[in-house]
């Protein structure tokens, strides 16, 4: 991550100094905690030493965690965050010539030794202590340079390395390169460090200066100039000079000879310091080892604190990691850059740990802050020459219309891996001079390497140099580039062309006519010159054409979300996960023809979020307002048209991350207004996907509610429901069968139930491990609810006595009309006192009790229960669903009562499934013997071949859907 600017004069209120604590650890990412002295007297330095205020001053300007790093929440430690890149310490004989094997392999192979900082300034034989070091520290984007130097800074002032230096002075290369007027050495340190002015180590006196290590980071932006008719020679500290001047003076040892010095550059300008100036030069290679990878991994997915603990949490998707890493896969090299380590460790803890209380993090989000922290305020020199005089670009534009329009390209003809001819189409360009070569070799080194590595099928096989392959280090970024590219209108239609030319054409040029013609109709007024005014139309006529063009983006969107790729039916965030994690499990049977893009339309909806385009804007590439309110307003009408039909639950599932990512609260209340059901069954619900339902109901008024929201089958567990209660709020009906609810779960909806604002009519809990105490908490809410209209808690285990406690509370609730506790273990005399309370109950008209362990004279005591007076029975109508049969009769239910057999039969017990149909099979041979005519004996056939079949499916394993047809015969 990149370290701010080196510009401020560092300052601190007279009350905080009394408050100082030397113990205190380090809050700077990349740094583990470190201690020192606590006391005035243990250090033997009064609080006016510039010493001692100069590394109090440097510790709490770094001693912080940026914003990017406390997304991983409050378990996150600082103690924790820095893990140490490899560094390689390269030889003379290896400073010749350019790299000849890119990051990230260049080490594989190499006799470099792996060195720390600390060592390359330690005094050898070559060099004395009374000379000073100067150490190049190079490496390419993304490898830790400025997490290293900020490691360094904090751990001298906290007295732990590089104790042969009394002073330590850090300064930016960025921030250097913009000063314009002349100033000394003195001048500029005290500048930068108010405290030290008077400093005697910078006076030149002596040898006082060997106790001097000055650091510069990011000296390529500085564009030193070693030549002595460019950079004139001074020894004198306090002469001023061009900031340039100075730093080339110090690395000559022509200024302050005895000071040590440390520059960081990138690879590009590994050549701007002239060989015979470097002492060491040392390669930082990233985590280059799975060790260091796997370090860096579990410091921010490992984590916990005492009072939520994320480790048993963490270690399903940290250890499918592992494993993806020890494979031969382009994450592994993807993952040698640290930057890429924390792009992946971000989108997981997106993934797996979100926090509903912290602020709103979204896919998008994380990317854009990922190129902020790289590419963060760097321009691109368009010329050479006075730095004055240079034209100059945002560097990120240039990625975009570059790197970008490749991503893009890709995306629409679904291509993942490019050749370099490709790439020297897209990204060369037309070069014609020698600043533009220059540019785009510099171009390729850091930028273009950065995106796009050797693929490692073609790397690893034997090939010609021009039939290898590049791709994305990681896939989602081409979604993510092409995406930009797009938003930012540089893919323009040939519509948008035209009118870009023409208005600009009879724009200037009918103006100056106009101009022209009004002047001569104040001598000679002639009517045909007013048809020239028409010429005032274009420019208007145009804008309204470029309104319609800038639809497009739109248009594109939602054709791109409801397009559904037969090869691949998970949702965009298993996607995600997959290409991060891999695939566990059964693989697929055959290769994908082609590769999906489906985070592409989302990014493109997320990148018109506003802290989105605040963080564009910061990078030069601004999203016009009236682009995003265009989009907007026909990406509505667009979305209205596809949602009202019916979708996949996939595809729904993706629809909800687009308006999350969106972040528009307005929008998404009006969208949802064309959406009465929400069915998400089988989608494997993860903590941010029930994020993601319940952010986006929670956007719609209090009036809104959902006829239907199906979560049935997605894997929910009791720690994920309270995500969701902001979308049950605005539902009726709500289907939470065959999920993983234990007893817990049933105190949130219990709570749920009781609200007074709640509207929900029907509570599917079937085949959930409820038992017996989640039952009681359950029914605990029939007294103060008044909404509940049907309640089913089949197979859910709550036995005799949460079938009782029901029987119990059904007087207190006066509006439920239907239960549902089939295959619960209930015996005879619990279901004959529900069965009671259900018949003097005013509105309750059905009751399910089949798979319950009944005998046949129970059976038929419920039947002459759930009759009413007239019927024969002894009371008020209930039905009363324990068999196929009743008695000598067929139940009316019996088509009902065995297609929710077979659509549950194969997630419960087989054994106890095959012995209640064996059961079923005796009561429908009694039946069929006492049955009095033969039509009603064929009927009997007809319900015993049904039962037959669902035994045949219970003992192939068929799924439900195998015996459909069977269901549509029985049904006729």
């Amino acid at each position: 991550m990149k370290m701010g600017a080196f510009y401020r004069n560092l300052s601190l209120p007279r009350s905080q100094w009394n408050k100082w604590n030397y113990s205190s650890s380090y809050a700077a990412s990349g740094f583990h905690s470190r201690s020192f002295c606590s006391s005035q007297t243990e250090t033997g330095l009064s609080f006016t030493d510039p010493m001692e205020i100069h590394k109090k001053k440097l510790t709490l300007w770094m001693n912080h965690i940026p914003q990017e790093e406390k997304q991983f929440g409050g378990y996150f430690t600082p103690e924790t965050m820095y893990v140490e890149p490899l560094i390689l310490e390269k030889k003379p004989e290896e400073w010749k010539g350019p790299l000849t094997i890119p990051f990230p392999n260049g080490f594989q192979g190499s006799e470099s030794p792996s060195v720390t900082v600390e060592q390359l300034f330690e005094p050898t034989q070559e060099v004395s202590r009374e000379k000073g070091v100067n150490v190049l520290l190079y490496g390419a984007v993304g490898t830790g340079k400025s997490t290293v130097v900020r490691k360094l800074i904090l751990d001298w002032c906290a007295g732990l390395t590089l104790t042969q230096f009394k002073l330590l002075v850090p300064f930016s290369g960025e921030d250097l390169a913009h000063l314009s007027k002349s100033t000394s050495l003195r001048d500029l340190v005290s500048r930068k460090y108010l405290h030290l002015k008077n400093i005697p180590m910078l006076s030149g006196d002596n040898d006082q200066a060997k106790d001097v290590l000055f650091v510069f980071k990011g000296i390529e932006k500085m564009k030193l100039d070693f030549r002595i008719s460019s950079t004139e020679l001074c020894s004198d500290p306090n002469e001023a000079l061009p900031p340039g001047a100075v730093v080339v003076n110090l690395l000559r040892k022509y200024m302050l000879p005895e000071a040590s010095i440390l520059v960081t550059t990138r690879l590009s300008a590994l050549d701007s310091i002239p060989p015979k100036y470097v002492t060491h030069k040392a390669e930082i290679c990233g985590f280059c080892d799975p060790d260091r990878q796997r370090a860096y991994f579990a410091s921010r997915l490992l984590q916990q604190s005492g009072e939520n603990p994320k480790t048993q949490e963490a270690l399903s998707p940290t250890d499918q990691l592992y494993l993806a890493l020890q494979r031969d896969s382009q994450l592994k090299d993807a993952c040698s850059s640290p930057s890429y380590c924390w792009l992946t460790c971000s989108t997981l803890h997106l993934l797996h740990f979100p926090d509903a209380k912290a602020p709103i993090c979204t896919l998008t989000g994380i990317y854009t802050r990922f190129m902020r922290l790289i590419f963060g305020g760097e321009v691109l020199d368009m010329g050479t020459g006075v730095p004055s005089l240079r034209k100059q670009n945002s560097l990120m534009r240039h990625v975009v219309c570059t790197v970008g329009k490749l991503a893009y390209e890709g995306v629409q003809k679904k291509q993942r891996s490019f050749t370099e001819e490709e790439l020297e189409q897209f990204v060369g360009g037309k070069t014609k001079t020698d600043e533009d070569l220059h540019q785009l070799a510099v171009f390729r080194t850091d930028i273009l390497d950065f995106f796009l590595v050797p693929c490692v099928r073609t790397k690893r096989s034997e090939v010609n140099e021009k039939d290898k392959r590049y791709v994305f280090a990681i896939p989602t970024m081409q979604e993510y580039l092409a995406a930009l590219y797009v938003v930012l209108g540089e893919k323009k239609t040939v519509l948008e062309k035209l009118n870009e030319g023409v208005s600009l054409f009879f724009g200037h040029w009918g103006q100056d006519v106009n101009t022209f013609l009004n002047i001569i109709s104040k001598f000679k007024s002639l009517k045909i010159f007013t048809v020239f005014n028409l010429l005032r139309l274009f420019p208007s006529l145009y804008e309204k054409i470029n309104s319609h063009c800038k639809g497009h983006i739109a248009r594109n969107i939602a054709s791109e979300m409801f397009h559904r790729d037969e090869n691949l039916n998970e949702d965009v965030l298993d996607q995600l996960e997959q290409s991060l994690l891999g695939v566990h499990g059964p693989q697929p049977k055959g290769p994908l023809n082609s590769p999906t893009y489906e985070l592409y339309p989302i990014f493109k909806g997320g990148l018109l979020n506003y802290s989105n385009r605040i963080l564009l804007e910061h990078l030069g590439c601004g999203i016009k307002r009236t682009t995003v309110s265009q989009t907007t307003e026909v990406l509505k009408k667009q979305l209205d048209k596809n949602v009202v039909k019916q979708k996949p639950p996939e595809e729904l599932m993706d629809f909800l991350v687009l308006l999350y990512e969106f972040q528009n609260p307005r929008f998404t209340a009006e969208v949802l207004l064309s959406i009465q059901r929400i069915k998400l069954s089988k989608v494997r619900l993860t903590p941010l996907k029930c994020l993601v339902l319940g952010s986006v109901l929670d956007c719609t008024s209090s009036q809104y509610y959902l006829e239907e929201l199906d979560l049935s089958s997605c894997h929910l567990k009791d720690s994920l429901l309270d995500m969701l209660l902001s979308a049950f709020r605005h539902t009726y009906n709500l289907n939470l069968q065959f999920n993983c609810l234990g007893p817990e779960s049933c105190i949130l909806l219990r709570d749920l139930l009781l609200d007074p604002n709640c509207t929900i009519r029907s509570l599917q809990l079937c085949d959930n491990p409820l038992l017996e105490s989640g039952a009681d908490y359950l029914l605990d809410a029939l007294p103060g609810n008044r909404s509940l209209r049907k309640l089913s808690l089949m197979h859910t285990g709550m036995g005799n006595a949460g079938a009782c406690k029901l029987a119990e509370k059904l007087s207190q609730h006066t509006g439920l009309e239907e239960l549902n506790v089939a295959y619960n273990n209930i015996g005879d005399s619990a279901a004959l006192t529900l069965v009671d309370a259900c018949r003097e109950h005013p509105s309750i008209h059905t009751v399910h009790l089949y798979l319950n362990p009944l005998s046949n004279e129970g059976k038929l005591l419920l039947c002459d229960r759930g009759l009413s007076l007239e019927q024969g029975g002894t009371g008020r109508r209930v039905k009363v669903l324990a068999s196929v049969t009743e008695g000598t009769e067929i139940s009316e239910n019996w088509r009902l009562i065995l297609n929710l057999i077979r659509q549950n039969a194969l997630s419960w017990e087989r054994e106890r499934v095959r012995e209640q149909l064996q059961i079923f099979l005796q009561d429908l041979e009694w039946g069929k013997q006492h049955a009095p005519s033969f039509w009603k004996k064929m009927h009997f056939r007809r319900v015993e071949n049904g039962v037959r079949q669902t035994l045949q499916m219970l003992g192939h394993g068929e799924p439900a859907d195998a015996v459909k047809g069977d269901q549509r015969g029985q049904s006729n």
